[in-house]
């Protein structure tokens, strides 16, 4: 029986990962697209992803009272967590302040001197993950670690997230390529031409 890692990897694979020409959020063009959003926002894609990254929370000892980042690409993580969790809570990082209401940037769990937890689905460059890192601790957040659920290991992102994560971790739980070797190990492949 494959672990809720492999589920979920095995799931990204299937439903998330495309080849073809796409041009990236950063402006950058790729052989391939991963969206993420098509197995965090499934039933069962949605359990696994919050499974997933609660033990490698509880695995690292962060002991966080929240999750959250940059919405959208960690909205479906950040809930997943807190109904898995059962006592982690969620919140959401806007782009920018409302400029209506309260005019809020963070939303949800807002609960100063708390540790968290930044996530974002997909890093490449690790702009969106800096501005969550960067809107937690401006708001009052500590900042314990910080995940993606795929690393595209290009553009430099790991290190600019690593920098501006520090003194706190950053974690991968899959890198790009992991989810490409799987999306090939199972999809039909061509036949040779004789």
């Amino acid at each position: 029986m494959p672990t809720a890692r492999q589920e979920l990897l095995r799931l990204l694979a299937t439903k998330s990962f495309r080849l073809g020409e796409f041009k990236l959020a950063s402006g950058r063009t790729s052989d391939y697209y991963i969206d993420c959003r098509t197995t965090t926002l499934d039933a069962r894609g949605a359990k696994l992803t919050g499974e997933v990254f609660l033990e490698e929370i509880r695995a690292r000892g962060w002991n966080p009272a929240a999750i959250g980042g940059l919405t959208m690409g960690a909205d479906p993580l950040a809930v997943s967590v807190a109904v898995v969790s059962g006592n982690i809570h969620a919140f959401l990082v806007r782009k920018a302040e409302k400029q209506h209401g309260t005019g809020q940037r963070i939303e949800g769990f807002r609960e100063k001197g708390v540790r968290v937890v930044i996530v974002d689905d997909v890093c490449t460059t690790g702009s969106s993950t800096i501005q969550a890192i960067e809107a937690a601790r401006e708001f009052g957040f500590e900042v314990a670690g910080v995940m993606c659920l795929v690393e595209r290991e290009e553009a430099q992102g790991r290190p600019a997230v690593e920098q501006a994560a520090a003194p706190a971790p950053f974690v991968a739980v899959f890198t790009a390529n992991d989810v490409k070797k799987e999306h090939l190990a199972i999809s039909p492949q061509p036949s040779a031409v004789r």
